[in-house]
Formats: structure tokens, C-alpha cells, sequence
């Protein structure tokens, strides 16, 4: 029963991405061809949303909903592995029109073509977790 209320938020929460037209392949077409500020807007809002949470986690040191505290590791000072990280998930964000987060949204919106993204995505997270030992970041 205590984890229904985080079931409810994920559904209003796919509500909300749907009806502000986060997941529109158009909307993402848009953003890679500089063609429209709406998903920077969202993008911006995000960034902003994150660093006060973090903020209040840090000050209130709050737990998670299993009662364990939440640990924010130091910041990486490498460069090349995020750049890397992140040109391999822009492509893919690029190719796909879909960004991971998403995919269940998508999916549940009915474009069923989405569950290849999503089976791809699977796959690389485990290639990922295959490989994770022997790249840089580590």
C-alpha cells in the first residue's frame, strides 16, 4: 500500500510529460534542429528542479522511502567520459526521437514500435554492465 502512492505519481507523472508534449518525437526534432525553445525550457526547468532538490536533501538529510539515507557522491573532475557518455546517449536520443526516461510513457501512449527502444536500451545498459570494469570512469 505505502508504494501505491509512488504508482500514482508515476502515472500523473507520465500525465503530465504527455500533455506538455515532452515525449513528441516533433518536439525532440525540433530541439535538435534549434527550431523551437520548448524542450530547452523543460530541459532548463529540470536542471533547476535538481539542484534545489539536491539542495533540501543535502540540508534536511532526507532518507529515501525505505528509510535509508541518501548518499550525493563528490563530483567527477574527468572529462572525457562524460563527453563520451553523453554524445552515445544524444545519438541515441537523436536517432530514436525518444529519450530513456520516457519509454514507458511512450509505450503506454501506444506507439508499440518504442518496445525495440526499449529492448535496445536494455541491451546496452547490459552490455554496459558487461564492460563497466574495464572504462575509464572507474
Amino acid at each position: 500500500m505505502n508504494k501505491l502512492k509512488f504508482l500514482i505519481l508515476g502515472v500523473l507523472f507520465g500525465i503530465i510529460l504527455t500533455k506538455a508534449e515532452v515525449i513528441s518525437w516533433y518536439r525532440i526534432y525540433e530541439m535538435f534542429r534549434f527550431e523551437s525553445f520548448h524542450m530547452y525550457g523543460v530541459i532548463g526547468s529540470a536542471v533547476v528542479l535538481g539542484i534545489i532538490a539536491i539542495q533540501l536533501i543535502k540540508r534536511f538529510k532526507l532518507k529515501d522511502f525505505e528509510g535509508n539515507p541518501i548518499v550525493i557522491p563528490q563530483k567527477q573532475r574527468k572529462f572525457w567520459p562524460p563527453l563520451l557518455g553523453g554524445t552515445i546517449f544524444g545519438l541515441g536520443w537523436a536517432l530514436t526521437g525518444a529519450c530513456p526516461g520516457p519509454i514507458y510513457i511512450i509505450i503506454g501512449n501506444g506507439f508499440m514500435v518504442f518496445i525495440m527502444v526499449f529492448l535496445s536500451a536494455l541491451f546496452g545498459t547490459f552490455l554496459y554492465g558487461l564492460v563497466m570494469n574495464k572504462l575509464p570512469q572507474k
